[in-house]
């Protein structure tokens, strides 16, 4: 067989065509692969991975690449490449069963060996080195003694797979008795970050450390209610600044060119695992915003400007869609693209700028990278700067700036890490959101426009015959969408239109949430499967409740429907958002911080949202509009709808007067319209959080 020949040529991810000119006969996951499987009863060997995976690229190269493996495997399996990018529904199936079938977490690259006619897992494992190493035995040896038991040990099989299944279905949500809801899990999830929060270094337990969006929003949102509650918790939103903080700070924020990478290797935030993924960055771009109001520290600030700006400069297409990934490798060398040496530092800048630089990023100290080199991570912070160079703070903010863009544009010239650059929708529904808020925040329109040009792909491109596709390059859409990019996507748009009012953005969202009730919620037990009842059928069908790397569907699934419930006087959003509440009772009770996303869907609807209309002449909505949202206020959405907008449902009510007026409602509490812009804003206070 050709080396070029493999399936995987014409798949739209760049990942499976990485592995299209592997010795080895894979197949995407589809009919094809697993009717062969079926009708040669052979094993399938399922290989799980993504494009800025370090560790899938070491795989490949050894075994994938060599030509004895590729035989083996081509041999005794049918072999199967998914990028977990696109196909989550697979990987989050597999790397379930890897976790009960070895009593351990997965990752990536995963692999999985398949009864060729359930699918069901009988071994389970992460990457095999091509010799026996690091006390694992070699790829080749697994292969073979697989096959083997699969061949011999066909009822072991069966039974285990019997009593996977079984384990599958128990850790899905029991249905009990009717819940009553309380806000006791909020004070929980409290308790429990405080527990595992790292108070020398921020974040949330030892390393390896991953930013944990999430558990910062949490902390976030509990400071706002209690400063509501006029005993404001400042160790909960302390633990929140100092973790975005030291992350700011380290080496796991690209110093240079702005953005966040995937995690920390240490526990000092200092040598990140360098791809940098558009999930991380869009919750992280909306969490230095919400912490620069809060605050009012400049850090928040200048860190969302320079991520917000990287995300325009590399991460979006001509087209509008944001780009998925940056790989980790440059040159087939992991953080090459990234690292320094002194000396080259030295040359390029001048001796002021690298006094101050090498003073700040500690160049004179031990090296703290592989082969002699630097990665940046602050060890000076400003004030101390200023203290140690002799300069005043003006002008270490000036040698700083030029600095940067100096080292920026050299490192320009170097040769740059892998790009992946499909299109997944749930991905761009988190960086709509996280652009539409650093677009109000920092008041900067450009930042806005991008959100709305992604936003125009995805309705252009993605959205076909009423249903979502999950992916596309280069124009080409494909694959039915998860529960993520329904729920994500509704969250994007209605962050959208709150810094900038467009007809027919509101009835797309509507349409979104019309497909989630239709297509996804278990209508017998409540919640959301990750799958729509049209989608192929696998050998599980999961109803994600807890956060992983990305928020929990059903958490932002119930959050979204009760804020359009409020917005649209749509009952039957209320209740869907209810049901998946009572669904997750029992994980939201017991371990509240696994389940922050749903946590906030608890909230509002024991707080429900506090929700602005504000309608009149396009001339003094801005100013209406910025003072709804220049604070702190996590439970408050407001849009600024001209009067010749046609509006759906209990909009319609919000009618527009002779002068600008406000409707301002509380749940279905609402109070009489505003005409006064100072009578708004004294109303507003009480619902805000002052900067601290």
């Amino acid at each position: 067989m050709s080396q070029t020949s493999n399936a995987l040529a014409n798949e739209s991810s760049p990942y499976l065509r990485q592995h299209s000119d592997n010795a080895v006969e894979w197949y995407p996951w589809g009919e094809d692969a697993l009717t062969l499987a079926r009708t040669q009863n052979k094993p399938i060997l399922l290989s799980i991975g993504y494009s800025a995976c370090h560790w899938c690229h070491v795989m490949a190269h050894e075994s994938f690449e060599d030509e004895s493996t590729a035989k083996l495997m081509n041999g005794l399996f049918v072999n199967i490449k998914v990028d977990r990018e696109e196909r989550p529904d697979l990987d989050k199936i597999y790397q379930l069963a890897h976790q009960l079938l070895t009593q351990r977490p997965g990752g990536w690259p995963l692999t999985m060996f398949l009864t060729p006619g359930t699918h069901e897992p009988f071994y389970a494992g992460t990457y095999f080195p091509i010799e026996p190493r690091y006390g694992m035995p070699s790829f080749r040896q697994v292969l073979t003694q697989i096959e083997e038991a699969f061949r011999t040990r066909g009822d072991d099989i069966g039974r285990q797979n019997e009593a996977l299944a079984k384990a599958l279905k128990d850790l899905e949500p029991s249905v009990g008795g009717q819940t009553s809801i309380s806000d006791a899990p909020l004070l929980g999830a409290r308790t429990q970050l405080a527990r595992v929060f790292d108070d020398a270094e921020g974040g949330f337990g030892r390393a390896p450390k991953f930013p944990h969006c999430t558990h910062m929003e949490r902390l976030l949102r509990h400071y706002a209610q209690s400063w509501q509650d006029t005993q404001p918790d400042e160790e909960a939103m302390e633990m929140a600044a100092f973790t975005l903080k030291k992350m700011s700070l380290g080496g796991i924020y690209d110093q240079i060119g702005g953005g966040f990478s995937r995690y920390s290797v240490d526990d000092y935030w200092m040598i990140p695992h360098f791809e940098k993924m558009l999930y991380d960055n869009g919750p992280l771009l909306v969490l230095c915003c919400e912490l620069a109001l809060v605050t009012g520290e400049p850090l928040y600030r200048k860190v969302a400007r320079e991520t917000a700006d990287w995300v325009c400069r590399e991460m979006q297409a001509g087209h509008g869609g944001y780009y998925s990934t940056i790989d980790a490798d440059s040159e087939g060398i992991e953080g090459k693209y990234y690292v320094w040496s002194p000396d080259e530092v030295e040359t390029l800048l001048d001796a002021d700028e690298f006094q101050v630089v090498g003073t700040r990023f500690g160049l004179g100290r031990e090296p703290n990278f592989e082969n002699e080199h630097w990665h940046l991570h602050v060890f000076v912070d400003d004030d101390e700067l200023a203290i140690q160079t002799g300069f005043e703070a003006e002008q270490v903010a000036a040698l700083l700036e030029t600095a940067r863009q100096k080292l920026f544009t050299a490192r320009e010239e170097r040769i740059r890490p892998g790009l992946d650059d499909k299109i997944l929708t749930s991905w761009n529904g988190l960086m709509i959101k996280g652009m539409a808020v650093a677009g109000r925040v920092l008041r900067d329109d450009q930042l806005i426009d991008s959100a709305f040009r992604a936003l125009d792909y995805v309705r252009e491109t993605m959205w076909v015959n009423g249903r979502l596709l999950a992916t596309s390059k280069d124009g080409r859409a494909r694959l039915p969408a998860y529960l993520d990019d329904y729920a994500f996507m509704i969250d994007g748009v209605l962050s959208l239109l709150q810094s900038r009012w467009r007809d027919g953005d509101l009835e797309f969202a509507i349409a979104l949430a019309e497909v989630l009730l239709d297509q996804f919620e278990d209508n017998q037990d409540g919640g959301f499967f990750f799958t729509a009842h049209e989608h192929e059928t696998l050998m599980h069908r999961h109803k994600p409740l807890s956060d992983d790397a990305v928020p929990a569907g059903n958490g932002i699934a119930a959050q979204m429907l009760g804020r359009l419930g409020h917005l649209l006087g749509e009952t039957r959003y209320l209740d869907s958002a209810e049901r998946t509440l009572q669904i997750a009772w029992d994980g939201i009770s017991n371990a509240p911080h696994a389940f922050n996303t749903l946590l906030l869907a608890l909230e509002e609807y024991v707080h429900p949202v506090q929700t602005i209309v504000v309608r009149g002449d396009t001339e003094h909505l801005p100013e209406w509009q910025r003072r709804c949202l220049q604070a702190y206020a996590p439970r408050r959405m407001a849009f600024a709808i001209p009067a010749s907008a046609s509006l759906p449902g209990l909009l319609a009510e919000r009618k527009p007067k002779d002068n600008t007026v406000a409707y301002v409602c509380a749940g279905h509490i609402c109070g009489p319209p505003i005409d006064s812009l100072s009578e708004l804003s004294a109303l507003l206070e009480n619902t805000e959080v002052a900067p601290g």
